[in-house]
């Protein structure tokens, strides 16, 4: 019976009953009525953020002469106790929620305060003992409140993917470095083009990650503007100037995070563009993660029927009706985390510029679509280094064989012999089946000495005409001189 035992609360709309072991309350079980929505749950970094945000309060509060030493330090311990992983059952509302997050706040406040008023020997719902509004929102808005924990929990998400993004350069330049001395088929436009090396093709790849790295390690920054005593339009209303002026710092110790009081708080009150620019660069992020799984899924395809110039480690069976086959999962599932990032930079696009006038009311569709794309890129790239890029093997003879048949070799004639005759030894060539070099042997164009020299990997994967220094070393300048010389 006693799991049927509840207490009366009330707000300005009525009364109504609240489980008496809850430490949420009536604006928090409204909320979870009106909005039955996702099922899915605020963001656990972001109520550790608004804990911290609420702690930050109570001791500036305290400090400024605001909030009497008991009941703060009464809030600083359920504070510390819901950064910790406690009492997140009780955050009961909906991701999804209208109000700008006041639903969340006040969700907060309730189990804050109730927790608090616990900790100092009273009831749950007595808040003549410590009051969700006059003492845990003292000073506070959800208005400042929510974008500054936004702002830190999107801080403390993003720094574990900069870091991802880091590792991932490194995987791929371990793979640039160990595929140096692969020469391999270039392709444009999916047709056979110059050689190039397979070192070199993830060296590309590892470029644009670290550019990747650079911009989001860059825009880490622009989060730490933050809009707290700001309170309801980012004028300050209803608290004390000292406060206004201390409480970000306190966040900021609490924090260990280079966070600074918003020049601007009016701007920072009602303007969420920073979001979207993060998101902006995380899709950035996913696009080249997309293009890259692409690329590994096209150069191991086959292995017999594609292009089969890499093999993908091996992680589970393909397919429940043809024995032996293995498909390129961590590849297709990176993929779609990509796909689903750039998604929700949509979302969060929209949803930014859909606030009006003082106040964006869309934060929680922001918040949630920018969680989940820091989430999966989190965990996709990790999935990705371990699971795909680190154990990727090069199928180096293949590759030889494929170059050494490629009319792509041919552009590596042209200085020498012209791009109409380079162009008929190439239709020759496909039309035959014949290597590129046995048939400018055959036609009598060059020797076998001097087509190692210009058709060696070394010489056709660097700038320059390949060959020309070593052919003039050996002194047959006049005879193979390039049209460029």
């Amino acid at each position: 019976m006693t799991d049927l035992a509840t207490r009366t609360e009330h707000d300005l709309l009525g009364t109504m009953e609240v489980p008496a072991g809850a430490y949420y309350g009536i604006h928090a079980m409204r909320a979870a009525a009106n909005f039955p929505l996702s099922g899915l749950r605020v963001h656990l970094e972001l109520i550790r953020s608004i804990a911290l945000v609420k702690k930050a309060a109570a001791i500036t509060n305290q400090r400024v002469g605001a909030l009497p030493e008991i009941k703060a330090k009464a809030i600083c311990q359920a504070c510390d106790e819901v950064t910790a992983g406690q009492w997140h059952d009780q955050f009961i509302v909906d991701a999804f929620q209208g109000g700008a997050g006041t639903s969340t706040n006040m969700n907060a406040n309730e189990v804050l305060a109730n927790r608090a008023i616990e900790i100092l020997g009273g009831t749950k719902g007595d808040y003549s003992v410590i009051h969700p509004n006059d003492d845990v929102n003292l000073s506070q808005s959800t208005n400042d409140v929510y974008p500054t924990a936004l702002k830190l929990a999107a801080i403390r998400l993003l720094l574990p993917v900069i870091e991802d993004m880091s590792r991932l350069q490194g995987a791929l330049q371990e793979k640039e470095a160990e595929f140096a001395g692969v020469l391999k088929v270039g392709r444009t436009e999916m047709q056979d083009a110059v050689p190039v090396t397979l070192g070199q093709e993830f060296s590309a790849w590892a470029q644009a990650i670290q550019r990747d790295w650079w911009r989001l390690h860059v825009v880490e920054e622009k989060l730490r503007q933050i809009n707290l005593g700001g309170t309801a339009v980012g004028t300050g209303l209803n608290a004390d100037r000292k406060y206004v002026l201390a409480a970000w710092d306190v966040l900021r110790d609490l924090t260990n995070l280079g966070l600074a009081r918003a020049e601007n708080m009016i701007d920072q009150t009602q303007n969420a563009d920073v979001f979207v620019e993060v998101s902006g660069l995380l899709k950035t992020a996913a696009v080249n993660l997309a293009k890259i799984a692409a690329d590994l899924r096209l150069l191991s395809s086959g292995p017999r029927a594609g292009f089969g110039e890499i093999a993908l480690p091996e992680q589970q069976a393909g397919s429940s009706i043809m024995p032996g086959k293995v498909n390129p999962v961590i590849t297709e599932a990176v993929t779609q985390i990509a796909y689903q990032v750039m998604a929700n930079d949509q979302a969060i696009t929209l949803a930014a510029q859909a606030g009006q006038l003082e106040l964006n009311a869309f934060l929680p569709l922001i918040a949630h679509n920018l969680f989940q794309q820091l989430d999966l890129l989190h965990a996709g790239v990790s999935m990705f280094i371990d699971r795909c890029i680190s154990g990727i093997q090069a199928r180096a003879e293949f590759c030889r064989q494929q170059v050494e048949s490629s009319y792509g070799l041919v552009a590596a004639v042209a200085p020498y012999i012209g791009y109409e005759l380079a162009s008929d030894v190439a239709r020759e060539a496909h039309r035959t089946g014949r290597a590129v070099k046995q048939v400018l042997l055959d036609r009598g164009l060059f020797s076998e000495d001097e087509l190692d020299i210009i058709l060696a990997p070394e010489e056709m994967t660097k700038p320059g005409i390949p060959g020309a220094r070593r052919l003039k070393e050996r002194g047959r300048a006049e005879q193979r001189r390039p049209r460029e010389s």
